[in-house]
């Protein structure tokens, strides 16, 4: 009978990894620039979306696009859920506390879907004055929160993007750059901190994944890495 070979312990494939991505400034910046453009095209179909139902009225000078927005809203947009993107897993980490609810892009997806929704709401769905929409689309923000997140630090950015976005969108209609019809809350409509507080959450479970997925690439290099030198070191001994 012949003698069977002993099988040498080579390097496994683990997953479609690409195990050339392991510098952390450059999955950084993939992630970046990933947040970026889903903030572009998030900006680009709500904004019109707003426009269409005439929530939102830009001066016709500064109509410089083909979904009739302004220029620089989708740029601002995209750089805006870049730096909140990568801000929840940096705050995750230095709390100490690592977002684990729902960790599926299936479950981010729904978030989405839930975050365009409510923002549908907000220019579709007619109420009997603007209080009583502000507050249901307060409740179905909170209920996003509570349904993908449930997180204090998600709870807190959220809150504090909306404090600050709002704050930023009272300076832009003040200053004439843009304005809204039948503003209710000084210069804005008053359910305007619900949607930037779901935006929030929505930007933050999007970041939270590709971080994560950007965890178990680098786990799964340094796995090949270690099986490599194993590998190597078996066939120098035989």
């Amino acid at each position: 009978m012949a003698e069977e070979e002993t099988e040498s312990p080579g390097p496994k494939k683990r997953g479609p990894y690409i195990s050339s991505v392991t510098s952390r400034s450059v999955n950084l910046m993939i992630r970046g620039v990933v947040l970026f453009f889903i903030g572009v095209f998030l900006a680009l179909v709500l904004n019109l979306l707003q426009i269409q139902r005439n929530v939102t009225l830009f001066p016709p000078d500064v109509i410089a696009s083909i979904f009739s927005s302004a220029w620089w809203v989708p740029p601002c947009c995209g750089t805006a859920s870049a730096v909140i993107g990568l801000l929840y897993p940096c705050i995750d980490r230095h709390l100490g506390e690592p977002h684990k609810f729902k960790r599926e892009w299936s479950s981010v997806m729904r978030c989405v879907a839930v975050f365009v929704g409510i923002n549908h709401a907000s220019a579709k769905v007619d109420f009997d004055n603007n209080i009583q929409l502000s507050l249901t689309l307060a409740a179905l923000s909170i209920g996003l929160w509570w349904t993908f997140d449930r997180s204090r630090s998600g709870f807190g950015l959220g809150v504090g993007i909306a404090f600050l976005a709002t704050l930023v969108t009272q300076l832009l209609v003040y200053n004439g750059v843009y304005q809204y019809t039948s503003p209710d809350f000084l210069y804005v409509r008053s359910w305007l901190p619900c949607i930037f507080f779901a935006g929030g959450i929505t930007m933050g479970n999007i970041g939270r994944q590709l971080a994560m997925y950007e965890c178990k690439v680098t786990a799964e290099n340094l796995i090949r890495n270690e099986e490599a030198k194993i590998y190597l070191l078996y066939k120098t001994r035989r």
